[in-house]
């Protein structure tokens, strides 16, 4: 276990070094950067400003070619400096700091919400084969991975608007946006919190509950679970001992999925609900070519997938007898 924990570690420095080049390279690819744009804009106004955006080339390092660029940005992201966002004018760990914080209390309530439902009603609708609870429970599943989060976004805001006269929109009352934390604006917070962990958590709850019924209807029909039960055992042991732990694997394996989840959050969703989160803010960072806030955060996102995909396979190995790891998986 031990050995394989490490070679994973070790092949983590070389996947992490290819997606850092790959995500360089892509955000690079549009033509100009966001000095460029910046130009343009002061053109637009009737404003040169060529002496400013030579001063920030050359303090920022954009005169030198792209290879040169990436090793200093790789360089200062291995000493904890991920570089400056030329939109907001901060360094980028300054910028992700509250919206991070944000990000995490949102998702986290929407994977709790998306465990909590899906789990209970997979294990009936398996258990309850074919019965009416079982039809209505997978056409609300269907409807739920047939409608687009975004769509389902845009019908709750119009209901409460037109109907209650209600805005739930954001994530806090208008005015704690800027204020520092206190109680009032952690309540006003978990006041908010409903609407997106709803409407983010639909599809996953709709997709847990299809994948956890059908692992559990496949364990349910093998021989060991008719041999069990042929024997006297109870049906609630005979569910729960092996056929309901064997058939959790997708959720485990989903923790890898989940882990960057967190943090990223969902881009689309959030810029329709106006959610202070880290979406918005990474989509507004490509637009804008800000390289350094995209990059770093999209840098972290990987590390994220990557600690995430180890934890589930490590996870999985401990829950489920019949998985190996390393040289076990060979003999």
């Amino acid at each position: 276990m031990f050995g394989y924990i490490a070679r994973r570690l070790l092949i983590m420095i070389p996947t992490m070094l290819v997606i850092s080049a790959l995500v360089f390279i892509i955000i690079q690819l549009p033509p100009g950067d966001y000095l460029t744009t910046l130009i343009n804009e002061l053109q637009a106004q009737g404003e040169s400003g060529e002496e400013r955006i030579a001063y920030y080339r050359e303090l920022y390092g954009l005169d030198q070619p792209m290879i040169i660029q990436y090793f200093n940005w790789l360089w200062g992201m291995l000493h904890g400096d991920f570089g400056h966002s030329f939109e907001y004018d901060l360094p980028v760990s300054e910028v992700v700091g509250d919206r991070m914080s944000l990000t995490f209390v949102l998702n986290f309530f929407t994977i709790l919400f998306i465990y909590i439902v899906a789990f209970p009603i997979g294990v009936y609708s398996a258990v309850r084969q074919y019965s009416v609870g079982d039809y209505s429970l997978t056409l609300i599943g269907y409807l739920g991975l047939a409608t687009p989060n975004f769509l389902l976004a845009l019908i709750l805001l119009y209901i409460a608007k037109a109907y209650f006269g209600v805005d739930v929109g954001g994530l806090m009352d208008e005015q704690y946006i800027d204020a520092p934390w206190s109680m009032d604006k952690a309540l006003s917070v978990l006041e908010h919190l409903w609407v997106p962990v709803i409407v983010i958590g639909t599809s996953g709850t709709a997709s847990m509950i299809r994948r956890l019924r059908a692992n559990l209807l496949d364990e349910l029909h093998k021989q060991y679970v008719i041999t069990a039960r042929a024997k006297g055992l109870s049906p609630k042991k005979a569910l729960v001992k092996y056929p309901l732990r064997m058939a959790l694997n997708p959720f485990i394996s989903d923790i890898g999925n989940l882990i960057p989840d967190v943090i990223s959050g969902s881009a689309i969703v959030a810029v329709v609900l106006g959610l202070e989160t880290t979406g918005p803010m990474l989509l507004n960072a490509l637009l804008a070519q800000d390289i350094y806030l995209a990059g770093s955060f999209l840098m972290f996102v990987a590390l994220l997938t990557v600690v995430g995909m180890l934890v589930s396979d490590l996870a999985l190995a401990l829950l489920d007898p019949r998985i190996r790891l390393g040289a076990e998986a060979s003999k």
